[in-house]
């Protein structure tokens, strides 16, 4: 039976009703009914709301059943469902970590559920669903590099299969209660990692002062130089948009991505260009193909990453283990 609070005085009866209504809506098993009611909502964080009273009841009930089944041994099981609910909340303005703590959720869960790729992707307008269960919601049809992580490093069979309802659509996730991130997820996840742009690849220069093979001249090498076979297909390295292509007497053929408004990737020497201008592509996607164009001495990729318009070390934010 779950456990309930209800505040005194006049607010009493609604109270009930609430918290019948949120103990009906459970995320649902995989496979189950389209017709399933509308999530509790909580208009405010706040004790006098009778919802997020409920929702918090909810979470302190899920954590003791968790502690419980940890102590005792026992696998995380299907049953542990029945203590998950999710509710709706209109988030505008929340910062990511501050509702975590309010909720005593952690942003894991938050993250995940909501199928964010990073914390700046929370703020603005929009309802968020808060899990009253700690753990780790991976979509089984991944769309973002986090999401593709999450899958590739637990396999499609972790956890406990279960559909939730978002926007008229079911999406099916494996729930694996308690679950955090591992320390690449989080790193990942909170500095918007980057993946190599080349599958194989010899890096031959690296970030920072050297001297230019063409010019001799002493300068500050902005990207790496991964050498690869002329033709090799290029990938980008991270979701964004084709913001400009061309031909450039040092980078010769090249692609600028933009991810977001903060930071870019730039992919030089190319002896082909696939992307199209302006158009959005997915992480992995082929943009090129490796060549000598420009200031080159052989078939390289020059790779650059760019915060804010500066060049930043690509090999502090690549993922050489990222996802597939």
């Amino acid at each position: 039976m779950p456990f309930f609070v209800f505040p005194s005085g006049r607010r009493a009866l609604l109270a009930l009703l609430l918290a019948l209504a949120a103990a009906l809506v459970r995320a649902a098993p995989a496979g189950a009914e389209d017709n399933a009611p509308a999530l509790p909502r909580i208009r405010r964080l706040e004790p006098g709301d009778g919802v997020f009273g409920q929702f918090t009841a909810d979470v302190e009930r899920s954590r003791r059943r968790l502690y419980d089944r940890r102590r005792e041994g026992t696998e995380d099981g299907a049953e542990l469902l029945d203590y998950l609910v999710i509710y709706a909340y209109d988030s505008a303005g929340e910062d990511m970590y501050r509702l975590a703590a309010r909720c005593n959720i952690p942003y894991a869960a938050l993250a995940t559920l909501n199928r964010l790729p990073h914390p700046s992707g929370f703020t603005g307008a929009g309802t968020r669903y808060l899990p009253s269960m700690p753990g780790l919601f991976i979509p089984l049809e991944p769309e973002t590099d986090l999401e593709r992580l999450l899958i590739t490093g637990r396999g499609v069979d972790a956890g406990i299969p279960l559909t939730v309802r978002r926007n008229g659509r079911a999406e099916r996730f494996r729930f694996i209660p308690g679950g955090e991130f591992s320390a690449t997820e989080r790193i990942f996840f909170l500095t918007e990692g980057f993946r190599f742009p080349l599958k194989t690849y010899r890096i031959t220069s690296a970030f920072g002062p050297r001297i230019n093979p063409v010019t001799g001249n002493l300068r500050t090498h902005q990207g790496l130089d991964l050498a690869a076979p002329e033709g090799t297909e290029v990938y980008a390295a991270r979701d964004g948009v084709v913001a400009e292509t061309g031909v450039d007497g040092v980078y010769g053929n090249y692609v600028i991505l933009q991810h977001g408004d903060n930071w870019a990737s730039l992919y030089g020497h190319l002896s082909e260009i696939t992307a199209d201008l302006r158009r959005t592509v997915r992480s992995g996607t082929v943009i090129g193909r490796v060549g000598s164009t420009g200031q080159s001495t052989g078939p390289h990729l020059h790779f650059e990453i760019r915060q804010f318009g500066r060049a930043q070390d690509p090999g502090k934010l690549l993922f050489r283990d990222g996802p597939p």
